[in-house]
């Protein structure tokens, strides 16, 4: 089996699998999947892959339904941390 560069835990496509998943579960298994994507990965990109791969087939899963919530969240701005988060360019 070839490695899976979206889901290479399988976390998502189990997740379809699943009798009777619930929503609150798919959550968390969504959370699980995010927490191990590589730092710096386009993670709207991979979620967006996940859904061309399971939504034609599972249109009303809770799982697609948390993939579509994903999409919909505004991306946080980037952190500035430490000296340049406390400093501003006035000079």
């Amino acid at each position: 089996m070839a490695q899976d560069d979206i889901d290479p835990t399988g976390l998502i496509r189990e997740s379809y699998r699943i009798d009777g998943i619930t929503l609150e579960e798919c959550r968390s298994i969504f959370f699980d999947w995010a927490l191990k994507t590589p730092l710096g990965s386009d993670t709207n990109a991979n979620v967006r892959g996940l859904l061309a791969r399971y939504e034609g087939g599972n249109p009303h899963h809770p799982m697609t339904g948390v993939l579509k919530e994903a999409l919909d969240q505004p991306t946080a701005p980037k952190r500035r941390g430490g000296r340049s988060a406390r400093v501003t360019d006035q000079q």
